[in-house]
């Protein structure tokens, strides 16, 4: 790329600075530009003056053999570069805990006020704060560890230049590599962080901290609610499937089979235990709980790309389970009308693979400020049509482990799979007492309402510093 071809130009003096790098990462990053806007501000530290711990603060971790385990007492929860950006935390892949706790491993363990930056592969770059309910979780040696000094900086507002546009714009510029992205920590360490003030910085920072208790309240909420359904329809032992801890299905058989489906996987014995436990309570088919409703994938539509000011966000698969959505923007008039979606719709995930990690038959609730959102054709949308059973009671059935696992187990198809629609239907769905399904719906709403105060405490925060750093810099 010449210079000329670039939006901003870049100076002669800038190479020294950036090492003589030739590649345009850093300058089309506006990397430097920004290097040199807080050079204008009253004081600036590098970042690796304001950490404490581990390799100055700042710091990955080593390329080591990864055992997984399931037993929750023998193992760990392991957070990867994608899952450091999930809402829901449920699910993570579990790591063994003997090589967690080694004195080789035992410092990529997550405290509360981290930051966590992606810094390989396709997402490097990315920012996250470690909330206070992930502090008995590990970190993959992808993503660096970035450890506050408390005596020197408040983490949160750490975190908010970090993931501010000034900090968006310091670590894009850092990322070395073509076809595997790449940061080391001595990329970031010498990155300027503006000092705005005791007082502004304690703001921001307590901004961010409830910010990231109301996160948490949101997990520990969904998990809850999850957990008053199936003690409230009298099956607690679905509360923790333990799914791996069962005997494999192996060499089982079937005494009749139908025109409906000749595929094994649809009659495996563990998911047809599971099933049959949830036939076992009152409850009702999903596709007679959705009668009025929907119980259907969305239209395929051509995408015509738009701006943010005349079109509308289309959240993916993989997108919808993040904290904060980073989807394409497309035109609204050149899409079907169903990619906008009604308050309290179920999405589940309808297309992929059968990989342990990946987010196929996972499920997410649209709701709040969600619903301004489009949602591409590749989830089944759920609607209730009960006014007895409402979206809000439906989604913490879903989201649980034996949902998951019973809408796996009706996959059709053959390197992407899809589901059986009649086995869909007759999905068994656990009807809990009027008043106990009010309570759960209640609790998942609380949820979803501090998810959604997280993001507008968080959008504060950001606002306030960027604020303050345009000021400062005149």
């Amino acid at each position: 790329m010449k210079v000329a071809e670039l939006s901003n130009p870049v100076k002669s003096d800038w190479f020294a600075d950036q090492g003589l790098r030739l590649d345009a990462s850093p300058y089309v990053a506006g990397s430097m530009k920004t290097k040199k806007l807080l050079e204008g501000l009253p004081e600036t530290t590098p970042l690796a003056n304001l950490t404490m711990g581990h390799n100055g603060g700042v710091f990955n971790g080593p390329m080591f053999r990864r055992v997984y385990l399931t037993d929750p007492e023998h193992s760990v929860p392991f957070l990867g570069t994608k899952d450091m950006m999930a809402a829901d935390l449920t699910g993570l892949p579990r790591l063994r805990k003997s090589d967690a706790e080694s004195p080789t491993l035992s410092y990529l363990q997550l405290k509360p006020g981290m930051t966590l930056i992606s810094c390989s592969g396709f997402n490097a770059g990315r920012r996250a704060y470690v909330r206070p309910d992930m502090s008995d979780c590990w970190s993959s040696q992808d993503t660096l560890k970035v450890e506050p000094d408390p005596e020197k900086i408040k983490s949160g507002y750490l975190y908010a230049f970090l993931l501010s546009k000034f900090g968006e714009s310091l670590v894009r510029g850092s990322v070395y590599g073509s076809a595997v992205k790449h940061i080391e920590p001595h990329h970031i360490a010498g990155l300027p962080v503006p000092r705005l003030g005791t007082k502004l910085e304690g703001h921001i920072h307590d901004l961010v901290e409830e910010c990231a208790r109301l996160r948490a309240e949101f997990q520990s909420s969904s998990v809850g609610a999850t957990k008053d359904l199936f003690t409230s329809v009298g099956l607690p032992e679905l509360i923790d499937v333990r799914w791996h801890q069962q005997e494999r299905d192996l060499g089982f058989e079937v005494p009749s089979v139908s025109s409906a489906s000749l595929r094994a996987l649809n009659f495996a014995p563990r998911a047809r235990r599971l099933v049959e436990k949830l036939s076992s309570v009152s409850g009702r088919s999903l596709g007679s709980i959705c009668e009025g409703g929907s119980l259907r994938t969305g239209a395929r539509f051509k995408r015509i790309d738009s701006d943010s000011e005349n079109g509308v966000r289309l959240i993916g698969q993989r997108q919808s389970f993040w904290l904060r959505p980073e989807g394409r923007w497309i035109s609204e008039a050149h899409a079907p009308d169903d990619i906008r979606l009604q308050d309290e719709t179920i999405l589940v995930a309808a297309r992929g693979t059968l990989g342990e990690n990946e987010v196929y038959s996972r499920s997410i609730l649209v709701t709040g400020s969600w619903l301004k959102h489009a949602y591409s054709q590749d989830y089944v949308r759920v609607v209730s049509g009960d006014s007895d059973v409402s979206g809000a009671y439906l989604f913490a059935f879903f989201r649980s482990a034996a949902a998951f696992r019973a809408l796996r187990s009706f996959s059709v198809g053959g390197k992407q799979q899809e589901y059986h629609p009649r086995f869909l239907r007759e999905l068994p769905v656990p009807l809990a007492p009027p008043a106990d399904r009010d309570r759960i719906a209640a609790t998942v709403r609380h949820a979803y309402k501090c998810r959604d105060q997280a993001d507008v405490l968080e959008d504060r925060a950001l606002a306030l510093l960027t604020i303050a750093i345009e000021e400062a810099a005149g």
